[in-house]
């Protein structure tokens, strides 16, 4: 079926948004000659630079964790083993939120209170080591 000049790409592989947009610059990067390696090899240096941020930024108040998980999402989109690690991390996330949801009252505010206490623990050993120097 051809087209007539001058029209757009059919509907159905028009994409919109910014998703769509960067499946069509990986469609795009991967097309070229080398192009699946060098995508790779640069999702793997992005993916494995977000993750050591985000471990640096674990001991100090902040998201270290979710910049992680963000890392380990960039990375799965390459590599079958992220995709399994990151699917444990979301059930592991899922269970321990379920689970806390069932308990009473108590031992919600207890964990509330443990991980407040848990990021004052970070703050103030951060603040610590960094103003002892």
């Amino acid at each position: 079926m051809e087209q007539a000049a001058g029209a757009g790409p059919p509907a159905e592989t028009k994409r919109r948004g910014v998703a769509g947009r960067a499946r069509d610059f990986r469609a795009r990067v991967r097309s070229i000659p080398g192009g699946a390696v060098l995508w790779r090899v640069a999702i793997t240096i992005i993916g494995l630079a977000i993750i050591a941020g985000g471990i640096v930024l674990l001991p100090l108040p902040g998201p270290g964790w979710l910049i992680i998980f963000g890392g380990l999402g960039l990375l799965s989109t390459e590599y079958e083993w992220a995709s399994r690690l990151l699917g444990r991390a979301r059930q592991f996330v899922g269970r321990w939120s379920q689970w806390t949801a069932r308990q009473g009252l108590w031992v919600r505010v207890a964990v509330g209170l443990l991980g407040l206490v848990l990021l004052a623990a970070a703050a103030f050993g951060s603040w610590y080591l960094y103003t002892r120097s």
